[in-house]
């Protein structure tokens, strides 16, 4: 996004402070509910999301309703002073229903029926289950859709999962007949039907992939992705129908996620489809702080990148629906932030693009399974608490802050992400099971950009290309025709394309395009690749670029040259001193391969060369070493930059012009001292 606009995603022209309050947990306890509404003032809180999981104390019994205590708490929460974020909670429906209604259960990809208990355990097929909940939010919409403190909907919580019980069995198929025109010779065609004898010659006999079934075929794998995410969204639309009819102004949102274990995109859920039927995107980001396999600064980059995926999607600030203040309870270790860093990394969600900064969740459980979560509010109740304070310090920082509220942040840069590739990449069996890591190979180049300020936006391949000079599209195993030709256009109109290894081999249908790489990627690329070779970890080579080597690891492309130039090669092995890395001008555009997987430095000296090039600058240059973030946001009046310490130590910076303190209002200039986790929101007039 090129343009200085604003864009205000809520109806709250401040930034958003708070988080997920559960009082159905406390109807027993008045005190407690008396004693919230004290610390909420203390801690600098302003919004709460409540009713997520709330459907047993408001729906006890089949139509029996007990709205009263949330119109006490929605009423108490708007007397003092704040905002409601109103969920609606199909996430985690009643015992009473699963027990009348047992076509609401999933049944698992071994076709085995739940039983009720735990969340997200519910058919997205299910009529009875649709009905339930439309009529829920109806009378959710009905009763407080008017009420002033109610800012926002939000819709369930982290849709994901998949069922696989008779009613979406018949919805898979009748879905396959949409997308194929009930021609099943088309489905046969796109599926490889042949291979092993798995031509269907009735829609009756095509069941989902599972381990005890079909799971070989990968475009029924890649259709069954496509389908989940389709039926997930189907199920969100039949959600929010009261919504859209009673409260049309009123935005509407539901949480995305990341997956944990190494942060990057979730998986399960292709999110630039369910972007477009969101009015706000939001997330909830748990990142592993402290951990012992990564620097901080290497993680503060993984979450940048998130950031910056989900605020492209809509091309709008975002909101963090979800964080901990300190620790959680699921990570294999649950380590509790350091002195500092809450404040730093709530400061690095504003500077990619969020308009809030809100917490899972106000107060600690007594029991079950996140009596130990990180939350505002400790079992000590005591506002003396650290983690309290800590809360309490971002949300004085965040009134300090309200003009950046829709803000925007302009990239000349794009990142292509695709979920769909991803899944497909993930089924092939081929190359290094382990160590295809899509998501992380992205993540990686993109830290080359992070670390030099440059602003980037992460988008899909059905975004607009052209607004970018730079498109960086690492790894897109599938790639449509038009996709192909997207780029192809891009290129020729004058934008600079970076590609490279395991690109480009199969279609839509996951299906590998015959005759080799296809034509018009190889005009493009002005060369062909032949092979890929996968290596052990103890395998070694180097390439060499510009008279320096790198080392190789992983993946290297074996290439034939046409009309490229090559600018790198490989040093070892039977390829020993063929083209490696080549660049390719084609039209007004140019466009480089990089045939192999490199270490950090080659990506720190390459895209350092691109950037030289394409003369890309940050919105305020500020001279500083590694570990040091700096990222603006720009309003209609001032760029504010968060300049940002992720690092253990002490780092001196260098402003090459005089800005303005924003928080404590002086100005500064000349050398100025972060401590470790340290941050300056500096501010410059446009002019």
């Amino acid at each position: 996004m090129n343009e200085r606009t604003k864009k205000q995603v809520t109806k709250a022209n401040f930034l958003l402070h708070g988080g997920d309050y559960n009082p159905d947990q406390w109807l027993d306890c008045p005190d407690i509910l008396a004693e919230d509404l004290t610390l909420m003032k203390l801690a600098n809180t302003n919004t709460y999301s409540i009713g997520i999981f709330a459907w047993s104390a408001l729906e006890p019994e089949e139509d029996s309703y007990t709205f009263e205590w949330m119109d006490k708490i929605i009423e108490d929460i708007h007397q003092n002073g704040g905002n409601i974020i109103l969920a609606t909670p199909s996430g985690a429906r009643p015992a009473w229903m699963s027990e009348k209604y047992p076509e609401v259960l999933r049944v698992n990809e071994n076709r085995q029926k739940q039983l009720q208990g735990a969340r997200h355990n519910h058919c997205f097929s299910s009529k009875v289950y649709r009905e339930k909940t439309q009529k829920m939010n109806r009378k959710l919409a009905e009763r407080y859709g008017d009420h002033p403190a109610l800012i926002m909907w939000h819709i369930s919580n982290e849709y994901g999962g998949e069922c696989h019980c008779d009613l979406c069995q018949e919805a898979f198929r009748e879905w396959l007949k949409k997308e194929y025109n009930a021609d099943l010779k088309a489905l046969n065609d796109a599926w490889w039907g042949p291979f092993w004898s798995h031509t269907f010659t009735s829609w009756s006999q095509i069941q989902s992939p599972s381990p005890i079934g079909e799971n070989a075929v990968h475009g029924l794998n890649l259709d069954w992705h496509r389908f989940v995410t389709d039926q997930t969204i189907d199920f969100y639309e039949n959600e929010i129908v009261p919504m859209r009819e009673l409260t049309p102004e009123i935005p509407i949102t539901t949480n995305f996620m990341a997956d944990t274990t190494d942060l990057i995109p979730f998986q399960s859920l292709d999110y630039s489809k369910f972007a477009k039927h969101v009015d706000v995107i939001s997330w909830d980001a748990y990142p592993a702080w402290h951990n012992d396999w990564e620097s901080t600064a290497e993680l503060a980059s993984k979450v940048a990148f998130i950031d910056d995926l989900y605020r492209s999607l809509k091309q709008q600030p975002f909101i963090l629906m979800e964080s901990t203040p300190s620790g959680v309870n699921w990570h294999p270790v649950n380590k509790a932030k350091r002195p500092g860093m809450h404040l730093l990394s709530s400061m690095q969600m504003l500077a990619h693009g969020s308009d809030s900064i809100m917490y899972f969740q106000w107060r600690k459980s007594r029991g079950s399974s996140e009596k130990f979560h990180g939350a505002v509010v400790d079992h000590d109740k005591s506002p003396e608490n650290r983690v309290f304070k800590d809360v309490s310090d971002v949300g004085a920082v965040l009134k300090k802050l309200d003009n950046v509220v829709g803000s925007t942040r302009s990239a000349e840069v794009a990142f292509l992400y695709d979920w769909e590739s991803n899944w497909a990449l993930d089924h092939a069996q081929g190359f290094g099971l382990e160590t295809k890591q899509y998501p992380q190979t992205i993540q990686k180049q993109y830290r080359s950009f992070w670390e030099r300020d440059i602003p980037v936006d992460v988008i899909t391949k059905e975004q607009d290309f052209s607004v970018y000079k730079l498109l960086v599209v690492p790894m897109l195993y599938l790639m449509s025709k038009e996709t192909i030709n997207r780029l192809k256009s891009f290129v020729s109109n004058g934008g600079i394309l970076i590609s490279g290894y395991m690109t480009g081999l199969v279609d839509e249908h996951d299906l590998a395009y015959l005759g080799g790489w296809p034509e018009q990627l190889q005009e493009i690329f002005g060369m062909k690749p032949l092979e890929t070779d996968t290596l052990y970890p103890t395998d070694k080579n180097e390439i060499q670029y510009k008279g320096k080597n790198y080392l190789l690891n992983e993946y290297a492309t074996i290439m034939e040259v046409k009309d490229a130039t090559v600018i790198g090669t490989y040093q070892e092995d039977f390829y020993a001193h063929t083209p490696a890395i080549t660049k390719h001008a084609y039209g007004k555009g140019e466009a480089y391969y990089i045939g192999g997987r490199l270490e950090h430095s080659f990506y720190e000296d390459f895209y350092e060369g691109i950037i030289e090039e394409l003369n890309l600058k940050p919105k305020l240059f500020i001279q500083h070493d590694k570990g040091v973030s700096v990222q603006t946001r720009e309003t209609e009046e001032e760029d504010v930059t968060f300049v940002m310490n992720f690092s253990e130590k002490e780092q001196k910076i260098s402003l090459t012009e005089t800005v303005n303190d924003h928080l404590n209002g002086t100005s500064l200039s000349g050398e100025v001292t972060l401590e470790p986790y340290g941050f300056k929101v500096l501010s410059k007039k446009i002019k």
